[in-house]
This record gives C-alpha cells, sequence and structure tokens, in this order.
C-alpha cells in the first residue's frame, strides 16, 4: 500500500485516498489492521472493571423480569424473547389472558440457538410474516451475524419445523408478502442487474410455489438510480388489492395500486405526500406546500377524504390535524376504521382519535395516557384487518421504568399489562428541559438528567442524532443509568435539527445544504452546559451512532475544544465516497450527491473524513463498527481511524465480526461494546483513571 506523506485523501479526486484498502471488508490486509487495533484497543480498556461492567448490562438485558414485547395475530401473542440461557432467542406465543397472569404459558415455536447449532449457522433472528387468516405458516427473516441480507424460509407452525420443499430464497436483502398459501410477492436484490445503486430490489415478483424464484415472472420494476422497489398487501378491501412501490428516493416515492398480474394504476399525487388507508378511508400528509384546486395545504397537514374519491380525482378534505412552530405529527395509523394521531406539542405527547362516517369526521382525545415524558401507541395486531381496536401503549421518561398499557380505539380505561424493573438507582437525580442558542439564532431542546446540585464539572455524556426526520425521545436507558448516572454522572439527549422533533420544518432546516446547523446545535448544547455552570468542555464525553457518528466526526474537527472524548458508533464519515459504499446511494436525499459539483460545493462543510488535518485541538475518539453491517460500510470507521493515527492524533479503534448496523449480535456484545466505550470515555474525560 501507498501512504501520502499527510495522509489526506484530496477533495476533488475521491478515488486519491490512501486508505481505499480499508474498504475491503474481507481483504487480508484489511483484516489484519483491523485484528491489531482490536487488539490495542482491548489491551487498554479491558480490565476487571469493564468485564464488570458488561457482565452487569448482559444482566440487565437477560432479566426475566423484562417486558416481553408482543404482537397479535389471529388472536395469539408472539414474542421473540433473548436471555442467559437463550442468547439468540426463542420464539414463542400464548394467550392474551395468560399474557396477563404473572407467569404466562409460553408456546415454543423454535429455538434458534438449537437451529444455528444445528446447522452450524450464525443465525439472527430478523422477524416473520405469518399467513392470515389462519397464521398456521410463517415466512422467517434469518440473517448470518446481523446484516440486513436475510435468508428467507417457510415455517410450518403446526409442527414447528421448516417445510419440506417449501419457499427457501438465499441470503439477500429481500422481503416477501403472502399473496396465498402457494403464492409470495416477492422483493428481491438477488440475480444479475436486479440491485439498485443503493442494493435493494429493483424488481417485485410473484413468486409461486415450487417455482425457481429467479424465473418467477416479473410484475414491476424500478430504474437502478431509484433506491428500491417493495410491495405488499393490502386485505382492507373486498378485492384483492397489491400495493406496488417505486421508492425512488429517501423522501419521495411513487404508489401503484394492482393485483397478482402487477400495477394498474399510479395514484396521481406528489411523491413527497405520505398516505395511509383502511377500506376506502384515506389519510394525507404532505410534505411540502401542495397547492391543489385553489387551496395550498402546508408540510404535515393531515387531510381525510374516500380513497374512491381520491383516485376519482377528486380533491376536497377534511382537516385532521394543522401544524405549529412547536407543534408536530409525530405519527397515524389505522386501527379498526379510525385513525390514531400521535403529536409532539412542544416535545409533549398527545394522542388523538379519528373517526371517518357519511356526517364527517370526529374526533376525541385517546384517554388515561401521561402528559408528559415519552408516550408510543401502536396497534396490538400485526393485520390490520384482524383489529378489534386494541392498541398497546408504553409510557416512560429518563428516570421511570417503561410501563406496557392495552388500551383501544373506543373509549376505555388503559390496563397495565406489564411494568419494567428499575436498572439503576436514581435516588437524587431529576430529569430538567433547557434550550441551547445555536449558530443562526435557533432555540436547541434539550433533556438533562443527573443530580440536584451542580457541581460545575460534572461528567456529562451526551447524545444526538439529527437526520432523517428521526426524533430523539428521553427515554430510560438501563445502559445510560447504570454506566453514567448511578455513578454521579449526567446525560444529555439533544433534540438538533434534522430530527423530527418539530416535524418537516425541523428536519428540512438540517438537512442537506443545511446539515451542518444540526452539528452547530449540538456544539451549541455543549456550550450551552458551560454556560449555565454544569460542566466544563473537558468533562464533556459526547458519543453517537450512524448518522450520529457523522456527527461525532463533525464535533471532532469543528469544534474539538468543546468535547474532552469522543464515542463514534457505527459511523457514515466519508462524504466524498459514500454514496458508492453499500446502501450510501439511498441516503442523497439526506446529505446531498458528492457528484455533483453544486452538491459537493456544501457537502464540504460536514465532510469529516476529508476535514481532518493535523496540528488541531482534538480530543481522544474511539470509531467503533461491525463488520457484518451492510448498511452503513465498516470502512468508513476505519478509514477514518487510520487517518487520525496517522496524523498523530489519539484514536483507537474497535470492530467485533458480528453484529450488522448495530453494537452485536446478542446481549453479550452488546455488552461488550456500550462498557468499552464507556470505559473509554469516562476515562478520557480523566472521571476514572487509566
Amino acid at each position: 500500500m501507498t501512504i501520502a506523506p499527510d495522509a489526506r485523501p484530496t477533495l476533488d479526486h475521491p478515488d486519491d485516498d490512501p486508505f481505499l484498502w480499508l474498504e475491503e471488508i474481507e481483504g487480508a490486509e484489511a483484516l489484519a489492521w483491523v485484528e491489531a487495533q482490536n487488539g490495542k484497543t482491548l489491551a487498554r480498556l479491558s480490565d476487571s472493571r469493564t468485564a464488570a461492567d458488561a457482565a452487569a448490562l448482559k444482566a440487565m438485558m437477560d432479566r426475566p423480569d423484562k417486558i416481553p414485547h408482543i404482537t397479535r395475530r389471529g388472536g395469539l401473542l408472539y414474542n421473540y424473547w433473548q436471555d442467559a440461557q437463550h442468547p439468540r432467542g426463542l420464539w414463542r406465543r400464548t394467550t392474551l389472558a395468560s399474557y396477563r397472569s404473572d407467569s404466562p404459558d409460553w408456546e415454543l415455536l423454535l429455538d434458534l440457538d438449537a437451529l444455528a447449532a444445528e446447522e452450524g449457522e450464525d443465525w439472527i433472528w430478523k422477524g416473520a410474516t405469518t399467513l392470515p387468516p389462519a397464521h398456521d405458516r410463517a415466512l422467517l427473516r434469518l440473517s448470518r451475524g446481523g446484516g440486513d441480507a436475510v435468508v428467507l424460509r417457510e415455517f410450518d407452525l403446526g409442527s414447528r419445523s421448516f417445510v419440506p420443499g417449501g419457499f427457501d430464497l438465499p441470503e439477500g436483502k429481500s422481503n416477501a408478502a403472502w399473496l396465498d398459501r402457494d403464492t409470495l410477492i416477492l422483493s428481491s436484490a438477488l440475480g444479475d442487474g436486479m440491485a439498485t445503486q443503493s442494493g435493494y430490489a429493483r424488481a417485485i415478483r410473484r413468486w409461486s410455489r415450487g417455482q425457481d424464484p429467479m424465473a418467477a415472472p416479473v410484475l414491476f420494476e424500478v430504474p437502478a438510480e431509484h433506491m428500491g422497489a417493495w410491495a405488499g398487501i393490502d386485505r382492507s378491501s373486498a378485492e384483492e388489492r397489491v400495493v406496488f412501490l417505486d421508492q425512488i428516493g429517501f423522501f419521495d416515492v411513487a404508489v401503484h395500486l394492482g393485483d397478482r398480474e402487477g400495477p394498474r394504476l399510479r395514484i396521481d399525487l406528489p411523491t413527497d405526500l405520505r398516505l395511509n388507508w383502511e377500506g376506502d378511508q384515506v389519510v394525507l400528509q404532505p410534505r411540502t406546500p401542495w397547492a391543489v384546486d385553489g387551496t395550498t395545504y402546508p408540510p404535515d397537514m393531515l387531510l381525510g377524504t374516500r380513497l374512491s374519491a381520491l383516485l376519482d380525482g377528486q380533491r376536497s378534505f377534511t382537516r385532521l390535524f394543522e401544524p405549529a412552530e412547536r407543534r408536530a405529527l409525530e405519527g397515524f395509523f389505522w386501527c379498526d376504521g379510525r385513525v390514531v394521531v400521535s403529536v409532539l406539542d412542544d416535545l409533549r405527547p398527545d394522542h388523538t382519535i379519528w373517526t371517518p362516517a357519511e356526517s364527517g369526521w370526529t374526533c376525541r382525545r385517546l384517554e388515561g395516557l401521561p402528559e408528559i415524558g415519552v408516550v408510543s401507541v401502536w396497534p396490538m395486531d400485526a393485520e390490520a384487518e384482524e383489529s378489534d381496536g386494541t392498541l398497546l401503549a408504553m409510557t416512560q421518561d429518563p428516570l421511570t421504568p417503561p410501563t406496557l398499557l392495552q388500551t383501544a380505539t373506543t373509549p376505555a380505561a388503559p390496563l397495565v399489562l406489564r411494568q419494567a424493573p428499575r436498572l439503576f438507582n436514581a435516588q437524587g437525580l431529576r430529569v430538567t428541559r433547557h434550550e441551547a442558542i445555536s449558530s443562526d439564532g435557533e432555540r436547541i431542546p434539550y433533556v438533562q438528567t443527573g443530580p440536584e446540585q451542580e457541581t460545575g464539572d460534572a461528567p456529562v455524556h451526551m447524545t444526538g442524532y439529527g437526520g432523517f426526520q428521526v426524533t430523539m425521545s428521553p427515554t430510560y436507558r438501563g445502559s445510560t443509568g447504570q454506566l453514567w448516572l448511578e455513578r454521579g454522572g449526567t446525560a444529555v439527549l439533544a433534540h438538533i435539527r434534522g430530527g423530527g422533533e418539530f416535524g418537516t420544518r425541523w428536519h428540512e432546516a438540517g438537512r442537506r445544504e443545511k446539515k451542518h446547523l444540526s452539528h452547530d446545535d449540538f456544539a451549541a448544547v455543549a456550550a450551552d452546559l458551560v454556560r449555565r455552570g454544569v460542566t466544563v468542555p473537558g468533562r464533556i464525553a459526547a458519543e453517537g451512532g450512524s448518522n450520529g457518528g457523522l456527527l461525532i466526526a463533525n464535533m471532532l474537527t469543528r469544534y474539538p475544544e468543546r468535547f474532552g472524548a469522543l464515542f463514534c458508533t457505527i459511523p457514515l464519515i466519508d462524504m466524498r465516497r459514500y454514496t458508492k459504499l453499500l446502501a450510501g446511494a439511498s441516503w442523497i436525499a439526506e446529505y446531498g450527491d458528492p457528484d455533483k459539483p453544486e452538491d459537493w460545493a456544501f457537502m464540504r462543510q460536514f465532510a469529516a473524513y476529508h476535514a481532518a488535518e493535523p496540528g488541531r485541538p482534538y480530543p481522544p475518539i474511539l470509531l467503533a463498527t461491525t463488520r457484518r453491517d451492510d448498511r452503513v460500510h465498516p470502512g468508513h470507521a476505519r478509514k477514518m481511524a487510520a487517518k487520525l493515527q496517522k496524523l498523530g492524533y489519539d484514536a483507537r479503534f474497535y470492530e467485533p465480526t458480528a453484529g450488522g448496523h448495530g453494537y452485536g449480535k446478542d446481549n453479550a456484545e452488546a455488552a461488550q461494546f456500550m462498557a468499552l466505550g464507556a470505559a473509554f470515555l469516562r476515562r478520557a474525560i480523566g472521571w476514572e483513571s487509566e
């Protein structure tokens, strides 16, 4: 290999990069480098304290009294369960009455640990789709090592075994839906030319039992430059309906309606408009101002009408929700003929039920749920046509463990189903909300959890995300509690732009040419902690993953003086080549296209890999990824670590062999990952001795 004297890739020639060889995921030279790096990192961080932390975290995640999360299919509740005896997990089911008891009677369907041992495969559970209405057959999604690529295999729930000669698809980025007992609608990137530039499926096929899937007829196909093609079955109407989706970009989709022969019509709507229907009722949410028939509907307004009228070209709507500057539509879904609408009103939860009728829509508030903290609501039933209106709700806050409730779309007092155990000592801690002022004057909220009395040099753990309109909620995090809070530390969650906390407006304010502002926001929160006398810069440790890893990399290169240590996980960093690596092309709508000069002109502002240079006061950083991450290429973290080390900085690296786009394939690996990161941060800010 050849390394340039200053180890800096050039801005205008993306392939003029001395560390390109680290993009070879399984390359011999790259793996030798990774193993050497892992050895150095583990030698410095793996001691009895870190081992004790990892053991405590694993025990926390394996607790027998944690909440078993459930989905109802055909009257039975299904759950996937992992514990110390079953690290890969058990797929099981029970009745609602049994689930409500102190000791539910679970029927075991599949022991994944036994299957992995029997077949000699590193199987990781990725979910199952059962065939309604009997739900006696399922398509299991199994991943080798935790990546997004899966094997699809047909499973008989009666015999608890795989179906001989049944549906079986090799590993790939694939998904399928049951059309009937002998027919699937298949979305798969397998086959020559069948993957988009993002690595997802280009085509939708009708796959019949006993047929070679690659010989199955193609019903729908999208251009290679689009993000991908997906399909699903709509069973809410009397006639058979297949929905074909042309995902043009991350925020743009063209919706086609059809049947088992293919699409019949495209719904004539803007591609950035989100819609959801049940039967003949539909709700719509525009992402950008929508001018139609002399009326302009603003982003995030929720509109209701009949699907048949919409398809006939009528554009008369009932306004169900109107956004405000800090009142945002968080989500909506149909349940038993009603729409459940979730709103964040200045980050406070608000849930309403809208019911359509011939006389118009009526609304009522979902009863009995907290008005502060984090409240999530979703349908109990996996299949909309099987729902009786039962809802599940989860309530929590940074110091209050989750409670799982059963409620309904019709008036009913919530019933407590399960309460999670307390995972750390919260005595003397409090939760407060504050606002920082960013570089352009925008107010940035953040939630602080820590001791009631400020010391002026508190060890602070900061995190944030700021991308893809993802809302970061101040939930109960046992790992943060054990590794930081109960030891006297402070935790901070920053609601930076690019997220969805205040709707599309908040996302747009931190996307593409404004992406650097989301990074400014995070740095502003760090500065505000110092201004308020909570801490000093050298005691602030920041952590972020994926898009949050890009955030952390930019804190290193743009705001190094505001932090004492950084933990950058499963990150996206090389903005010059990201579209050429795995699923990177699918994120152009969020970041821009580096091959377009006009986009690269603003992307330079947050291109941390290229911005890293010698002679700066960079704080210590640990970059960590996983080898089986087939979404964000591990080369991002590898190359950034190699470059920083070449420039003489304190940059460490860690890469376990499995885990996918996460911290580990099982609780033991995830616990090790988190314990190492926390040990690094605590020691780097001087809170814990080396």
